[in-house]
């Protein structure tokens, strides 16, 4: 990164994050400490009214904004693909701001811009099939929202071969991990956070009641694979191995090419967690590791037999 470029990502992160310690900058940007006093400096010079705090960082002057931004070829289609991804996977409601989002970056393209990312918008398509899709982005809606608004929500959760529970949770997050929406939340009954799959989730309630955020919340630290202690060991032969990739768990910590197949690492909290997912392999798969998981697979086949049967 050009040292323009670097002065101007200072004040767009100033500018997005409020405040920012000079290290944060410096390892975002790949310098060091100094080079970072010294662009500061610069800064200032040049009119940009940078305020520093002692032991807190750097801050913007309040009412201080950049002019509009220029946006790159590259940089318009990702910003416009990616409004296109929200709108399907949220719906009605998020999409309609996804899409004035969109029309505000289009509104700023110069024309040569505009018919670069109009080619590229029409050739390449997120396109996604989903048995449950819009009952997926009604819960997707409804738990943006509380998130949002901090309120509480409630739900009946359904994990593999076991009763359905009534869970009451503080959701705090999102994401999509191996094709399935997952909810990170602070669940008080069992004092940690969990994961929920969207799909194992009914009748969910977001409740009146508001919650506070559990500080220093961040899903980048993983607290929802906390408490997984069960660790597994499967080896897959080497002609499942690319299916494998494509088909991964959840539960997948780590993946490791061997001269006898793909050995794929798993932490879970129990057995029920990942033996269905094990199961749909067959004659694929080897469980190396424990023993615990390897009976409750040869339990599993033999119920299927008897079923058969």
């Amino acid at each position: 990164m050009n040292r323009t470029d670097r002065l101007l990502a200072i004040v767009l992160e100033l500018q997005g994050q409020g405040r920012v310690r000079a290290e944060d900058l410096a390892g975002q940007l790949e310098v060091s400490r100094r080079t970072i006093y010294r662009d500061v400096l610069a800064l200032n010079e040049a009119g940009v009214p940078i305020v520093s705090v002692p032991g807190q960082g750097y801050t913007l002057m309040p009412g201080y904004f950049l002019p509009p931004l220029r946006f790159s070829v590259d940089e318009a289609v990702m910003l416009l693909l990616g409004s296109e991804v929200m709108t399907q996977a949220f719906g009605a409601g998020p999409a309609d701001e996804a899409r004035n989002a969109a029309r505000k970056i289009r509104a700023v393209l110069s024309e040569r811009v505009q018919q670069e990312v109009q080619f590229l918008r029409h050739n390449i398509r997120f396109v996604e099939q989903d048995s449950a899709a819009e009952e997926t982005q009604e819960r997707l809606r409804a738990l943006r929202q509380a998130i949002v608004e901090r309120h509480a929500v409630e739900f009946s959760y359904h994990k593999p071969q076991a009763r359905a529970e009534t869970r009451h949770v503080d959701p705090h997050g999102l994401y999509r991990l191996n094709q399935v929406w997952l909810l990170a939340a602070f669940d008080h009954a069992r004092s940690e956070f969990r994961s929920f799959r969207l799909d194992r989730i009914e009748q969910l309630r977001v409740l009146p009641e508001q919650f506070e955020r559990q500080p220093n919340f961040t899903l980048q630290r993983d607290e929802t694979r906390e408490g997984r202690e069960l660790v597994v060991q499967a080896l897959f032969s080497r002609d499942a191995a690319r299916e494998v990739r494509h088909r991964l768990s959840y539960y997948v910590t780590r993946l490791q090419d061997t001269p006898d197949g793909l050995l794929v690492t798993l932490h879970v909290r129990a057995a029920e967690e990942i033996v269905p997912w094990l199961l749909s392999w067959a004659g694929r798969v080897r469980v190396l590791e424990p023993v615990s998981i390897q009976l409750r697979l040869l339990e599993a086949a033999q119920e299927i037999v008897r079923s058969s049967s």
